[in-house]
């Protein structure tokens, strides 16, 4: 009875494979005969119910039978969908002499692009860069700088206060040099530069922001001198302008150097020559620089008599407005695809 029952279940299944032509049949005969109801599926239910003699050659039959349709269906499958895909490909043709769209690509921001260029530079030199909070302590955005309560420097920076006079936004990125001597507890050399957002209350145009970027940079070590700046700063500017040009210092005033100074490159517009970019002086003023006060160095664990070091700091949006032609600050902060797009070509080229 129970052999009669397999050969009826070939018999159909032989029929069926004949008459299998497309994917659809195929998936139906696979549920018809291995689903959960199939008519396999039931033949293997059933060899509980064959007797302990005849229970080897039934599973035998029962499993040839499920050898035979699984081979038929991979083998048909894998024609049936080589045939499809060769359909579609034929009907899917792409016409390859059509001339193609032009996609758009990003650019690296110009002012991350100088930023990191910047970085290299000093970390050539063996400085390391480093990082301090943007919300900063009055001590060390102005008293450990040498800027006392009272003093008018305050007024010139124009700070936004958040808490009393106490919580700032920092306006320089001169306290995280505080805080790195202050880490150093003494120990030397110190060598690093800091990048970094700073703010300002002032009145945005071409040419000014109450936010940008800084880089600010420390040097402290035995025997410093304002001809280590001169060579430090003379490096910098060659790497990124080019090897003719030149710089020069001019004396300023500023609280937490003495002396101070004011680093000039020669134009890169007029290589010196004189035009309205550098108001036909043939310089153009970069970098506020000078010898680390006696009062900072000591405020930050530093004997002023054993030690020395120099300071410098500058926009990084000016460097990039000079570099790369820009007229106007907002051009970094704002979504013009029309100068972005600028920026695109300027890094084919």
């Amino acid at each position: 009875m129970e052999n009669k029952r397999i050969n009826e279940v070939k018999e159909m299944l032989q029929k069926d494979l004949v008459e299998t032509d497309d994917l659809k049949v195929l998936d139906d005969l696979r549920v018809k005969y291995l689903g959960k109801k199939g008519l396999i599926t039931e033949l293997n239910s059933e060899i509980k119910n064959v007797s302990n003699e005849e229970k080897k050659e039934f599973g035998m039959k029962v499993n040839e039978l499920r050898k035979e349709f699984q081979d038929f269906y991979d083998k048909m499958k894998n024609k049936l969908d080589e045939e499809e895909l060769n359909k579609r490909l034929e009907s899917e043709t792409i016409d390859i002499s059509l001339s193609s769209t032009k996609v758009p690509l990003g650019a690296p921001n110009i002012l991350e692009k100088v930023i990191e260029e910047v970085e290299e530079v000093f970390l050539s030199m063996g400085y390391d860069v480093v990082d301090g909070p943007e919300i900063e302590e009055d001590k060390y955005n102005f008293e450990m700088l040498n800027i006392p309560k009272g003093h008018p420097a305050r007024d010139a920076q124009d700070t936004f206060y958040i808490e009393g006079e106490e919580i700032l936004l920092r306006s320089q990125t001169s306290p995280v040099q505080v805080r790195t001597m202050l880490k150093g507890k003494g120990e030397v050399p110190i060598r690093m530069i800091c990048p970094g957002k700073t703010y300002r209350r002032d009145d945005d145009d071409a040419s000014h922001s109450h936010q940008f970027m800084q880089i600010e940079g420390l040097l402290v070590d035995k025997d410093i001198s304002l001809s280590d700046l001169k060579g430090t700063m003379d490096i910098l500017f060659k790497r990124l302008f080019g090897n003719d040009v030149e710089t020069r210092f001019r004396p300023s005033y500023y609280q937490f150097t003495e002396p101070s100074v004011e680093v000039d490159i020669t134009c890169v517009n007029c290589h010196g020559k004189g035009c309205n970019i550098c108001k036909n002086t043939g310089w153009l003023t970069v970098v506020g620089a000078g010898m680390v006060h006696p009062n900072v160095l000591r405020m930050s664990g530093y004997d002023p008599e054993k030690w020395s070091g120099f300071a410098f700091g500058f926009g990084a949006e000016r460097l990039a407005m000079l570099k790369y032609d820009i007229k106007d600050i907002r051009t970094f902060y704002n979504t013009d695809l029309r100068e972005t797009s600028n920026f695109d070509r300027e890094d084919e080229e």
